[in-house]
């Protein structure tokens, strides 16, 4: 039996599994199997979350999370993440669950649970400006990243029609919630290689960057699409090439320390980077060489830029 708080719980947080179907969120259908793939993303994402919210004890969650199967383990960890930073910050007088998690079984997720502590941010209306305070200096901005995904997901018209940014966000937290919905667009375009570059370019220029960025991680980490579907976007990105294989190698990275290796980030990092993906995975791991503290640019654009920069190069080179 569970206990009345639990029911309670789960009785004002729970997410239904019927909130991640394209049908309940309005995004375009496509390819069966590829959204198929997404959709089911989408359960293991709430999953997790709905799991935490039964029981917050860090060994006995993980044990459940532990038992999805290792290619979606990543996204049960981020949805469980979600839950648990609610929960701190719902109740403020016991907000170390999300610590005790990160700090234990998680540790090796430790990417995916700072993007899954930007969907509560975002579920919560929070002011990310405070997060990041007492964040990671460098991590911390995944959450921002989250914050975009989220926004992307459960508000797909607001944020691909509209192409609005909240209020709340200022200066470089804009930037990097861009390269969150640029992750959400693959699952709003149900990965379809045509219509993704045809939504970012409706956006204002300054803004495609990062929304390519977006795609080249969730192309390597969610996947769903052939060689030449991969090959076709990367056409596609054109200038934009490098911000595409810098967000395949973090995904490559984010797989890389979680032991979560899957033949889809591999092959998009041999498309997309022209390399491994563990080789891609060392590039982002160099780019932290003497990275510079946060000054007029946040370290985590220095990262980011560094890791562009390489890729660039390669390519001229060829």
């Amino acid at each position: 039996m569970i206990s009345p708080a639990t029911w309670l719980k789960r009785r004002i947080l729970s997410i239904s599994p019927r909130e991640t179907t394209f049908s309940r969120r309005g995004f375009r259908k496509g390819d069966a199997a590829i959204q198929e793939r997404l959709e089911r993303i989408g359960e293991t994402f709430v999953r997790g979350y709905n799991t935490a919210l039964t029981d917050d004890d860090p060994a006995r969650l993980a044990l459940h999370l532990d038992a999805v199967e290792l290619e979606f383990r990543g996204f049960a960890f981020e949805g469980a993440a979600m839950a648990l930073t609610l929960l701190d910050c719902l109740t403020p007088w016991n907000n170390q669950r999300l610590r005790a998690f990160l700090s234990g079984p998680a540790s090796e997720h430790l990417y995916m649970v700072h993007v899954g502590v930007g969907w509560a941010l975002a579920r919560l209306r929070r002011k990310v400006d405070r997060f990041l305070k007492h964040a990671d200096p460098l991590l911390g901005w995944l959450a921002v990243d989250g914050y975009g995904f989220h926004e992307g997901y459960f508000h797909c018209r607001r944020a691909f029609e509209d192409k609005g940014v909240p209020e709340r966000l200022t200066h470089y937290a804009r930037r990097v919630f861009d390269q969150g919905l640029g992750r959400s667009l693959w699952f709003v375009e149900c990965a379809n290689v045509e219509r993704v570059p045809v939504t970012i370019v409706s956006f204002p220029s300054a803004r495609h960057a990062d929304l390519w960025s977006g795609i080249g991680l969730a192309c390597a980490y969610a996947g769903g699409v052939s060689r030449a579907e991969i090959e076709a976007l990367r056409r596609a990105a054109g200038p934009y090439r490098p911000q595409l294989a810098q967000g395949a190698a973090f995904a490559a990275k984010t797989r890389n320390r979680a032991s979560n290796p899957a033949p889809h980030t591999e092959l998009a990092c041999e498309v997309l980077c022209g390399m491994s993906a563990a080789d891609a995975a060392s590039i982002t791991d160099i780019a932290l060489d003497r990275l510079p503290v946060d000054g007029e640019e946040p370290s985590y654009e220095i990262w980011r830029q560094r890791i562009q920069s390489y890729f660039a190069k390669e390519a001229a080179s060829v």
